[in-house]
């Protein structure tokens, strides 16, 4: 095997896919070790780690994972080889026989394709499996089992329930140290812990997968809407209300019946089906058809912040990142052939914006082309993909092509935005459609009197904004910049004789439109300051004899960093400014005041 250090980036990525299948090989042996009733049914690498599925008639505890990991250690210590072996069908019937997991993954193989096994610890233990190891066992330099859950087999909940284990597996201790730094790192800023331990939402039974934002939450998404507003207003964006519930005829006309009913909430009104909308796509499309319209009205921009909802099965929801209940940044943008490249690049270049004020950097793009289940012709989609190709190439940038995870309407461009913790989240989207036009009989005239089709370019830019807000939580720990802080300042009295100077204080910062506390409780100082700074308020402004006489305050920050005495009118000026700029950075500290 070639050195680690040796390897390109390729080539350390392919190492690393192999190592980690090789590590669920060696936990599939320990598991039968120790559990010999177990049936084996998958195992893959996957980012960052491996799994295997087993169907046991108990799930495994953490003194079975600690048990496992060692007999793993010993399989991995005796430095044994992968060995590969290739089979006829009929062998490897007869040897997996009495497992219908491996049964079915066999069935599953294309005809003219190679069955092979493979075995690490000279032919005690073999597995069906289509390749891909490194050379031995000794190759598994460092490596540890993290968790089991519960997963049905093939991900369909009609299936049995197996059981899951995970683990991670790495080139190196230290790559694994860092790696398991990182995870503690996104324990801490799990989204959905924070969100309860800074008050800003919850979930309950009753409304499954649907949040309740609480008045801080609350004021974070009409802030994210708000700044995306602005944008609109800049880049002329027209904003529009459509209705939440329609007949069931426009579903069916748009190919969302056909297409994505399977996401969809259903409900029957005298006699009448109707669907709660999943998307504001229809709805835009019926505004369009509403007016006559001219070459002169195109490119017609229609933003709509309308309440989605969407049927996700409750093994896949996740805190606000995969949720039923939603609002999106949807715009829908009626145009000619000839605007689609620049309408497209004034999009990405409203994107780009977007994503710097929250402190996310080098967006990667993929072009997503056309799926096997889809609406529209073939040459419909052969314009659409040219031109996103086309755009894509103009721009400059790199992207990736992947066939197949189009929109059943038309192809997309997704932007995925990396974290603080180098994690990506896919946020915007741009996706063109010759469809909906034909299946709405979208026109406009031309300039030279006739009539032709529009159109249609769907685009999201933070996407679902609850979505968004659980990525900006774990981006940012929590610790919103200060025009995004529900609480922007806390006033911290030392004693009761100085709370009437402390709502003095209060007052001349809420008159400039800045959202300050006053903490009247009866805790010491310290303790009010500590309270603040777990609940991420960006200040904490102290008072007290020589604060109130100097008509000043003493400064802390979230951080524990101490700026020191500064006048009431400079801390009401820097933020001020602060909040206006949308600045990522504090802009208050005695030499910026």
């Amino acid at each position: 095997m070639a050195s680690v250090k040796d390897m390109s980036e390729q080539e350390l990525n392919e190492f690393r896919e192999n190592m980690r299948h090789s590590a669920a090989h060696v936990l599939a042996e320990a598991v039968l070790k120790l559990h010999p009733e177990a049936k084996l049914t998958i195992g893959p690498p996957i980012e960052d780690g491996f799994y295997y599925d087993f169907d046991v008639e108990e799930p495994f505890t953490p003194d079975d994972l600690k048990a496992i990991e060692k007999e793993m250690r010993r399989s991995i210590n005796r430095n044994t080889e992968f060995v590969e072996r290739e089979v006829t069908r009929e062998e490897a019937r007869e040897q997996v026989a009495d497992n219908p997991y491996k049964v079915e993954i066999l069935d599953g193989i294309p005809e003219g394709t190679r069955v092979t096994f493979c075995s690490h610890s000279e032919g005690a233990f073999e597995d069906l499996c289509r390749g891909g190891h490194v050379e031995k066992t000794g190759d598994i330099k460092a490596f540890k089992l993290l968790s089991t859950a519960g997963a049905y087999w093939r991900g369909d909940e009609n299936n049995k329930m197996l059981q899951r284990i995970y683990g991670t597996a790495w080139e190196s201790k230290q790559a694994q140290a860092e790696y398991l730094q990182r995870i503690e790192e996104a324990e801490k800023r799990d989204h959905r812990k924070l969100g309860r331990e800074l008050g800003l939402f919850f979930f309950d039974p009753i409304a499954p997968a649907s949040p309740f934002f609480l008045p801080k939450g609350a004021f974070i998404v009409n802030a994210l809407t708000e700044y995306v507003r602005d944008l609109y207003r800049r880049y002329e964006y027209r904003e529009v209300i459509t209705p939440q519930i329609f007949n069931t005829d426009l579903w069916r006309r748009s190919g969302h019946y056909d297409n994505y009913a399977e996401n969809m909430f259903f409900i029957n009104i005298d006699e009448t089906e109707y669907g709660v909308k999943p998307m504001n796509c229809p709805a835009g499309a019926m505004l369009y058809a509403a007016e006559t319209h001219s070459y002169r009205d195109l490119p017609l921009r229609y933003a709509d912040f309308g309440r989605l909802h969407r049927y996700e099965r409750s093994g896949v929801t996740h805190g606000l990142t995969r949720v039923r209940s939603l609002t999106q940044d949807d715009a829908h943008i009626f145009c000619t052939l000839d605007q689609i490249g620049s309408e497209i690049s004034g999009f990405l270049d409203m994107l780009n914006e977007s994503y710097s004020v929250f402190g996310m950097d080098s967006p990667r793009f993929t072009l997503s082309l056309r799926p096997e289940k889809r609406v529209g012709t073939d040459e419909m989609w052969d314009r659409a993909e040219a031109a996103l190709e086309e755009i894509m190439s103009s721009r400059e940038v790199n992207y990736e092509t992947v066939a197949g995870e189009g929109a059943f309407y038309g192809p997309k461009i997704d932007i995925f935005v990396p974290d603080a913790l180098k994690r990506e989240w896919q946020l915007g989207t741009v996706q063109l459609d010759f469809s909906l036009p034909e299946r709405f009989d979208l026109e406009y005239a031309a300039e030279d009197g006739s009539r032709q089709r529009v159109v249609v370019i769907h685009r999201a830019m933070l996407g679902s904004i609850e979505r968004f807000l659980g990525v900006l939580i774990e981006h940012l720990g929590g610790a919103f910049p200060l025009w995004l802080a529900p609480v922007q300042a806390v006033v911290v009295p030392i004693a009761d004789r100085h709370f009437a100077y402390a709502d003095s204080v209060r007052t001349a910062l809420a008159e400039r439109g800045l959202r300050v506390e006053v903490d009247d409780s009866g805790d010491r100082m310290n303790a009010k300051i500590r309270t603040a700074q777990l609940q991420k308020v960006p200040y904490m402004l102290v008072v007290g004899d020589r604060e109130a006489e100097d008509n000043a305050v003493a400064v802390r920050t979230r951080t524990g960093g101490n700026l020191g005495t500064i006048s009431i009118s400079e801390v009401v000026e820097a933020l001020a400014r602060e909040a206006d700029e949308r600045s990522l950075e504090p802009l208050l500290s005695p030499d910026k005041a």
